[in-house]
């Protein structure tokens, strides 16, 4: 979204109702897990709960120069990537090496033979820019967006393969708007001076790189005029959030009457999905209104479009002019990123994407344990049960609702650290030349979605792989996923009290389970299907506790003169304060009873805060801050903390919060949802 065999190790079904305490290691060896150094005991913490907990930590810390960000996230993913490049780097030589062994070895080693790529140049694309500067005919454009498809590259119009929204055991095709290049529809009409000198910059970029490959670069101004014409008929980032509206089931006659710009017979057949009998179409007047786009753009535009884009995907794998000229703009100036990560990193991130479980098999063999799955089994165990107390607790929910919600909440599938069975990829043979070995991966992955189309929904399939520092709800599937890599410090700790696991995974885990809860998770029941399970008087009382949070988060300027969208960011918002709220709850049901320890002069009601509080830690270049706010459901991570707190009453007694107090909100404003 966001394999063939089915597992059950990692797939757990909750129904305990009374939290326990964690398997930990003696009382007697348990730390806080609060990271002492990092904090600013000079700012009050009912001012700035941010800056206390992270105070010293964000002066005292330089975002390395190849970074646009640097904190919790970014520190684990460097670590990642250096066990991953061991990992690789004892690997036997190709040639001594079983498939799997050799496929790693080579594709690493393609991608730092340097020397290759530098005497190839612009060669391995000299066949596709020929094919494409060789258009004739408004009616090869489908075959054109086609092969775009199937090869990865941007163009107007794209697909994915997913479960059928409202049937939810059966896969079907998304199209939806693409073929931008730079990073949403809004960049193309910000008419600020910062606005401006971005286009000019991305216009020189154009020029750039249709110079480097030979072709003509005058061109280079109708590729943007183009892309600013499709970008005014695409759908808003709030727009595309919404299930409802981007759930639009059509066959393959009515494709046709939508677009007449697209032969649709073409277009199917040639990317192998012209074997089903309905599509969901996201986008409907995007569309409708790209057929006129199509049609009436001269062909000389749509060549240097699609050329222009071709080179824009390769150019990170291409030699050093190429892959410079696309991290100038793409890193220094939309990002604000002064070098590029070394070569070998880049390799590793390349595999991850590309070839994600094949590395991450060994990954989980080296650096997971059975003990970290089994503790946060119970983690998350306790979560859902104290989301099972809020959820029979509301006070605006009636009791129907509330079944279908408990209903949906026990039916979770819960997957930690790595699939149980692999991905197969028998059948994949790479070799010694880069380009070659991304076009191998892209028809290789390209088949393993489309054929899909012709198998049952595989629900132990996984969209992360296990060395990613991330987690994620599935709402297909209704469940929560959390690879391996995220569980460590200072998301999880082993040897730690508690608290700080509950604040810090524990609020992760609880805000996964709530975007099952959140303004569109919502919207699908147990079993994955969009359908409407609520009553009417309880979705609006919903919709307007979420409009509170909107309207909260839209007062908050990171910049100056620059505002959160409380409605692109709701969702995660939403998944924030439910995740700590339960997080807290499920900490205290735990204590059964008994008063928190006290370590490191922190209560353990404190310790919970303090641990989602640093698990955000972090710092972003202003360049990056701009983009997020403009592209990422997710608010920024000073956000994620104050954003949060002064909607938990716990916190107010926690750290004795004033009306006086900066972090203080009236009992009338505070936002309770879950």
């Amino acid at each position: 979204m966001f394999k063939a065999i089915p597992f059950l190790i990692g797939i757990v079904f909750l129904t305990s109702c009374q939290p326990t305490q964690l398997e930990s290691p003696d009382q007697q060896s348990l730390i806080s897990g609060v990271e002492l150094k990092g904090m600013d005991p000079g700012t009050p913490p009912q001012q700035d709960f941010f800056q206390y907990a992270n105070g010293h930590w964000l002066e005292n810390t330089e975002i390395p120069t190849d970074k646009s960000s640097w904190g919790s996230f970014a520190i684990l993913r460097e670590q990642a990537l250096y066990n991953l490049k061991t990992i690789v780097k004892e690997l036997p030589p190709a040639d001594e090496a079983n498939p799997s062994q050799k496929n790693l070895a080579y594709f690493y080693q393609s991608f730092m033979d340097q020397q290759r790529i530098q005497q190839a140049g612009n060669k391995p694309l000299q066949e596709k820019l020929t094919a494409l500067g060789n258009i004739s005919r408004h009616e090869e454009l489908s075959t054109a967006f086609a092969n775009a498809a199937t090869m990865g590259l941007a163009s107007p119009l794209n697909f994915w393969v997913d479960q059928d929204a409202k049937n939810p055991d059966a896969y079907t095709v998304y199209f939806t708007q693409s073929g931008l290049g730079l990073p949403d529809r809004d960049y193309y009409f910000d008419d600020s001076e910062k606005g401006q000198k971005l286009r000019q910059r991305y216009l020189v970029y154009i020029e750039r790189l249709l110079l480097l490959a030979g072709l003509d670069q005058a061109s280079a101004s109708n590729v943007l005029a183009l892309e600013t014409r499709l970008a005014s008929i695409q759908w808003s980032r709030v727009d595309n959030r919404d299930r409802d509206k981007t759930y639009n089931p059509v066959n393959s006659d009515q494709l046709q009457t939508i677009n007449a710009g697209i032969n649709w017979q073409r277009y199917l057949q040639h990317t192998a999905v012209d074997t089903i009998d309905t599509y969901i179409i996201r986008q409907p007047s995007y569309f409708s209104e790209l057929g006129t786009v199509v049609t009436d753009t001269p062909l000389a535009d749509w060549r240097s479009y699609l050329q222009f884009h071709l080179i824009n995907h390769y150019a990170r794998y291409l030699s050093e002019p190429f892959s410079e000229a696309r991290f100038d703009f793409y890193g220094r100036t939309l990002l604000g990123t002064p070098d590029q990560e070394p070569r070998w990193q880049r390799a590793i991130s390349s595999m991850n994407q590309q070839m994600g479980e094949l590395l991450g098999e060994r990954y989980v063999e080296k650096h997971f344990s059975p003990q970290a799955k089994q503790r946060m089994l119970m983690l998350v165990d306790n979560l859902i049960a104290a989301y099972r107390q809020s959820i029979n607790n509301l006070d605006w929910m009636q009791q129907d609702t509330r079944d279908k919600a408990l209903e949906k909440l026990n039916q979770f599938t819960v997957k930690i650290g790595y699939p149980e069975r692999w991905r197969d990829y028998s059948g994949l043979v790479l070799g010694k030349e880069l380009i070659s070995n991304i076009d191998t991966l892209q028809r290789f992955n390209y088949r393993y979605q489309i054929a899909k189309l012709e198998q049952p929904v595989n629900r132990d399939e996984w969209f992360m792989p296990p060395q990613t520092v991330n987690a994620y709800y599935n709402p297909g599937m209704n469940e929560i996923v959390f690879p391996a890599a995220i569980l460590q410090p200072p998301f999880f700790y082993s040897n730690a009290d508690d608290a700080i696991n509950y604040g810090a995974i524990g609020g992760v885990i609880g805000h996964e389970i709530g975007h099952g809860f959140d303004d569109q998770g919502s919207k699908y029941d147990g079993q994955g299907r969009l359908h409407n399970w609520w009553r009417v008087e309880d979705r609006q009382q919903f919709e307007a506790r979420t409009q509170q949070l909107v309207d909260q988060y839209a007062q908050y300027q990171p910049l100056p003169g620059t505002h959160i969208n409380g409605e692109l960011t709701l969702g995660e918002n939403i998944g924030d304060l439910g995740g700590l709220s339960i997080a807290l709850k499920a900490y205290r049901l735990s204590l059964q009873g008994k008063p928190s320890p006290l370590i490191d002069g922190f209560t353990g009601e404190q310790r919970v805060f303090l641990g989602w509080a640093q698990a955000w830690r972090s710092k972003r270049r202003e360049e990056s801050v701009r983009l997020l706010l403009l592209t990422d459901p997710h608010s920024p991570a000073e956000y994620r903390v104050n954003g949060v707190l002064p909607n938990i009453s716990e916190f107010y007694s926690a750290f004795d919060v004033k009306e006086s107090d900066g972090m203080y909100l009236p009992p009338s404003q505070r936002v309770k949802i879950w």
